[in-house]
């Protein structure tokens, strides 16, 4: 497989200045993404952060799935992914009746990327936040069979339930919507060796590629485990960076982002494919409308 480049899309209040981006901004930077060979764009499926000790002690989100509804009509060729849909907040069978949605408008351009999720807003809006795990491998016992295509589904679990549940109509790839699935942990990455075409993560200590040396190797011990050929299953992470290279690893939660000129920055992306990814998507940081323009020379020299 080769590298493909995605672009994480600013969609909330986590701006320098703590103001979400507005429907022409959001829908410009994406074109953007199209027009300099951005594999995918990527939302995230999130409600609220609160941070009592950071700058902004809470912040919000725009509406993932309302949002790639616009973005799917509003472009023609990048494909459009949820970064990933929570499990928490969605039903199993209506997040599969939502990807058939947004295939349909799409054109056959959606990735359903799904991941546990966690209590971020959710229990401000009475989600369940226990047992999240849990909650999501058994929301997979109805999501996977429904996304592949089986004509209906029964299930009765201690969180989820289904009686005779029918995805209908269908879009444009009937058993074929991509399945990308989000796992740090033994439990959800063997989850993502079984069932997913991509298994996903992002930077959480630092965005350089020997951080995740160990992680890819141990995907390769699960799948085997497993019975799946490793070379098999996409690896997608997700990492930040900036073309500031005065910034440090104080300048993100989430560990030393990639940085440089755009030469140092392009050769520190392609070397994740020696790491054993398949995908980077780009988060630009800080995320800001505007700065992804300034990072099209990296994308024009990887894609």
């Amino acid at each position: 497989m080769g590298l493909s480049l995605g672009v994480v899309l600013p969609m909330s209040e986590f701006s320098p200045d703590g103001v979400a981006p507005r429907w022409p901004e959001m829908l410009a930077t994406t074109r953007l993404a199209e027009e300099i060979g951005a594999d995918t764009i990527w939302l995230g499926d999130e409600i609220l952060w609160r941070d009592p000790e950071g700058p902004a002690p809470i912040m919000g989100w725009w509406d993932m799935l309302t949002v790639a509804g616009a973005l799917a009509a509003g472009t023609s060729s990048i494909g459009i992914g949820s970064w990933v849909m929570s499990a928490v907040q969605h039903k199993p069978g209506m997040i599969v009746r939502a990807a058939e949605a947004l295939d349909e408008i799409s054109g056959g351009r959606f990735v359903l990327g799904l991941g546990a999720g966690h209590g971020g807003g959710a229990t401000d809006f009475g989600f369940a936040t226990d047992n999240t795990v849990s909650r999501y491998l058994e929301a997979l016992e109805i999501i996977v069979p429904l996304l592949r295509g089986q004509e209906s589904m029964t299930f009765d679990g201690q969180f989820h339930h289904a009686r005779d549940a029918r995805v209908r109509p269908r879009g444009p790839r009937p058993g074929g919507i991509p399945l990308m699935m989000g796992g740090f942990a033994e439990k959800t990455m063997t989850a993502a060796a079984r069932h997913a075409d991509i298994w996903s993560v992002y930077a959480r200590t630092s965005s350089l590629p020997e951080a995740f040396v160990e992680l890819t190797a141990r995907l390769d011990r699960i799948c085997e485990e497993v019975g799946r050929d490793p070379a098999s299953i996409g690896r997608s992470v997700g990492v930040f960076v900036t073309p500031d290279d005065k910034r440090t690893v104080e300048d993100t939660p989430f560990g030393p982002p990639i940085s440089g000129s755009i030469t140092q920055i392009t050769e520190t992306i392609a070397a994740f494919g020696d790491v054993g990814m398949t995908r980077v998507e780009v988060v630009a940081w800080p995320p800001k409308i505007g700065l992804l323009e300034q990072l099209a020379p990296v994308f024009s020299a990887l894609t």
